[in-house]
């Protein structure tokens, strides 16, 4: 065919250069053929690479869900991420607190995380006082309401293990979480209350993260911190927690310092303050700082 082409253009002038093109077609066929197979070979690979992305990107969400809270590999999220927390504060037969424990982790801690938009739970107990604080995670504000109706059998529950007969609730946004590293077996934890005016939510989580966590971060034993807000109510609560009660209590006067300094510059009140065990890690709210 290619001779019959080249016999039959020689009789029309001018044309000779189209024919020499015309003739090396077939050796250009045969590179974008070899082109194809490669760019297919190519693509066949990234879609592996695409797979095995997907995989480890679904690795570490069920990390998230079912993984220890304290766990530095929380799902990072951007800083314009609002996640919500509930907290049931219980005044506990002292007796009766290991008991307690003991039903929100083998009972409340499982039922709760399977709801909708719950992230995790954290527990705080004071074994001395009876004072026991229970903490739930929760992805938007609207599975956080959602499930009130659905956690009171729960909380019913554990009120009667604890031997109390009510509970305070309060709502928050959680507005600070870092971690330096997971929280061990015989953390403590320090809780701070402040409250204020309407605006002290919006102030409180640039001066903690200004003023505040870098001096923790400095201070032997530490583990985690974070800032819970309240816009409406104007409350504010910070959280610090200890490798061991011994690191707690070593920081006791540089606390009350620290205290004192950031309740000056935001114009606040410290309402209380408690030290606690830490009986339950579990929170599992990302990294916002």
């Amino acid at each position: 065919m290619r001779t019959e082409v080249a016999r039959r253009g020689a009789e029309v002038p001018g044309i000779e250069a189209d024919l020499r093109s015309l003739q090396a077609f077939p050796q250009l066929l045969d590179l974008l053929g070899s082109a194809f197979a490669s760019a297919h070979r190519r693509a066949a690979g990234n879609r592996s690479e695409d797979a095995l992305i997907v995989s480890c990107r679904r690795e570490v969400k069920e990390e998230r869900l079912c993984g220890d809270g304290s766990a530095v590999g929380a799902l990072p999220r951007s800083r314009e991420h609002v996640v919500h927390a509930r907290t049931t504060t219980i005044q506990a037969d002292r007796s009766k607190v290991e008991d307690g424990i003991a039903r929100v982790r083998d009972q409340v801690f499982p039922a709760v995380t399977a709801m909708d938009g719950c992230a995790g739970m954290s527990l705080l107990v004071d074994r001395e006082s009876g004072r026991c604080i229970a903490t739930t995670s929760w992805e938007s504000e609207a599975a956080m309401l959602a499930s009130a109706e659905q956690v009171k059998p729960l909380r019913t529950g554990a009120e009667q293990s604890f031997g109390a007969t009510s509970s305070e609730v309060a709502t928050w946004e959680v507005a600070v979480m870092h971690r330096d590293h997971a929280s061990p077996e015989g953390a403590c934890a320090r809780v701070t209350w402040l409250s204020g005016d309407q605006g002290l939510a919006d102030r409180a989580a640039d001066v903690y993260r200004t003023l505040i966590l870098p001096t923790l971060q400095e201070w032997d034993g530490f583990c985690s911190a974070n800032l819970m807000i309240s816009r409406e109510s104007g409350r504010i609560v910070g959280t610090v927690t200890f490798e061991t009660r011994a690191h707690l209590e070593a920081t006791r006067e540089a606390a009350k310092d620290l205290r004192q300094r950031a309740s000056e510059r935001l114009n606040a009140a410290v309402d209380d303050v408690a030290e606690m065990d830490v009986a339950m890690a579990h929170l599992h709210v990302p990294e916002l700082v």
